[in-house]
Formats: C-alpha cells, structure tokens, sequence
C-alpha cells in the first residue's frame, strides 16, 4: 500500500469514527422529529442576522430546491418571516418566527448537552487539545474547499490580554487622540474579566491572520439575562476583510446559545466603523449622553440587541 493510499484509509477511518461518534448517523438527531438538514437550516436561521436562502444554499452546500422544500415546511409550521432585501429583490432576508425560535431551543439545549457530555470526559488540557486539532482541519480542509477570508478566530490565551491593553492604548491614541486613562480603562475591564471569567457565560474572541493578532472582542456577564458586548478592535492592517462582523456575529451566537435575552454595549459616537457594524448586527441605539474622557470631548453611546 502507497503512503497516500494509507492515508486516504486513515482519512475514511476517522469519517467513520467521527460521524458515529457525534450521532450523524442517527436519522433524527437530539431526539427530534426533524432530519439533521433541517436540523441544521434551523439552527442557521436562528444563529444568522437575516440571511438569504441563497447564502444558505451555498454556505451549506444544498441543492436550492431541496432548500426551498425545507423553507416551505417551515413556513407551513408559521417559523419563518420573510421580508424584502434591500439589495436584491429577487432575494428575501429570512429570519426564525417567536414559533421557530420555540422549536429552536431545545434542540439547542440538547446539542449542548451532548457536546458538554463529550467535552465532560476529557481534562482541561485535552479539550483543548481536541480544539485546536479540530481547527486545524477547518484551517487546512476550509482554505482549500472554501471561499474562506485568511483569518481564523480563536479562545484567548495567556498574553492575549496584554496585548489587549497595549493596541487600544496605541491605537486609540493614533487615531483618535486619547490619553493614558483609556489605556488604563481597558486594563481594569481585561483584569476583571480574567478574574471573574465564566467559561459557561462569557467569551473573548482573538482573530489571527498570518499568526499575528488582528482582532478581538469580548462578551461578558452583565446580569443574568443581559450580556455586554466590549473592546471589539481590528487592526488598520486587517480592515475590509469583514473581521469586525464576524466577530459581532459570534458574540450574538454565543449569547444566545448561553441564554441572555439582550445584549448592551457602550461606545462612542465617534466610532463611527464599530456602529456600522452595530447597526447592521441589529443593535439599536437606545441613549447618547456627553462627557469629557480621555482628553477628548465624547458623546456616549448605548446600543441595545434584543436575543
């Protein structure tokens, strides 16, 4: 046998323990009457901002009539909103019903549940062994099947949080002139949130590209329903690959798998990118007050997302 024959063989193998290990085989999987298709439609549309049926189509590799059938089940079932895209009318921005987003939790629950069975088994230091294997078969497989951007997003790390610290002293300084306090604001908000840090409720998201920090983000625990989204921050150098969104994105996912109803967050008026950004994840800016920080003159900004 030639060594690429063995490793296709080696390949096929752990096809084959993978899918019986996380229960793709089952015909209805989480103990639900719904195939692992809709299943996944389902938990897209609920974890998306507004997509279409063709970014589904193609970001999971299904045929757009057998697409189509599963949308109109759901519709028959009042889960779906459809409204008008703004920049295509052919398309419609889809989105789960109060129905669809019943149907949804569950299955959420149940996912989670048996993924934290698999995790519960193994230690600290092999989950994350386990993690970082899997992300080097989505960084190897996904570059080379996929449109993909050059960026992958990972947990923070030790000596994340001093850079942390270090490029928003650095760069809000360059860009828009604040002083030292600022620094020293991102240093006490990156301490407690190491030190208070709950896996289950909170996550720091660290985007690399080329092995070098472009872009972070945090979401912590502000109340037992509510979240707050903090520091998101990308690189000069890293703009325009849509890293921004991405990472806004996790912190509405995650949230919502964590169970918090609204996400907060505090800016400035003239962090004019990051409320793009805001704005087109679905935050709605809810009270503007002006202060004096940092040396400058600022108005205040909080921007409230309904889960």
């Amino acid at each position: 046998m030639s060594h690429l024959d063995q490793r296709i063989a080696n390949v096929r193998r752990f096809n084959r323990f993978y899918t019986r290990q996380i229960g793709v085989l089952q015909e209805k999987p989480y103990r639900s009457p719904f195939s692992l298709t809709e299943v996944r439609v389902l938990y897209e549309l609920g974890h998306r901002q507004d997509p279409t049926a063709a970014e589904l189509s193609n970001d999971l590799g299904l045929d757009a009539g057998y697409l189509s059938r599963i949308l109109a089940g759901f519709d028959k079932r009042s889960w779906l909103n459809r409204k008008a895209c703004n920049t295509d009318a052919r398309q419609s921005l889809l989105s789960l019903t109060a129905r669809g987003k019943k149907a949804l939790t569950p299955l959420d629950a149940r996912s989670r549940e048996e993924v934290g069975m698999i995790l519960g088994g193994l230690s600290s230091a092999e989950q994350k062994r386990l993690i970082d294997a899997m992300q080097t078969i989505e960084n190897l497989l996904g570059t080379r099947t996929t449109q993909k951007p050059g960026y992958i997003l990972r947990p923070h790390q030790p000596g994340d949080m001093g850079w942390v610290v270090h490029r928003h002293g650095a760069l809000y300084a360059q860009e828009y002139r604040y002083d030292e306090r600022f620094e020293a604001l991102v240093a006490e908000i990156v301490a407690k949130f190491i030190d208070n840090f709950d896996a289950k409720r909170e996550r720091c998201w660290i985007a690399e590209k080329d092995d070098e920090i472009v872009g972070f983000v945090f979401l912590v625990k502000h109340s037992k329903t509510v979240a707050k989204l903090r520091l998101l921050l990308v690189e000069p150098s890293a703009r325009g690959l849509g890293i921004g969104k991405r990472l806004v994105e996790e912190c509405v996912r995650f949230a919502r798998q964590a169970g918090y109803r609204k996400i907060t967050l505090w800016t400035q008026s003239s962090l004019h990118a990051a409320r793009r950004i805001y704005e087109h994840a679905g935050f709605r800016l809810v009270e503007k007050k002006k202060h004096h920080s940092w040396g400058q003159d600022q108005v205040a900004e909080i921007w409230d997302l309904k889960l």
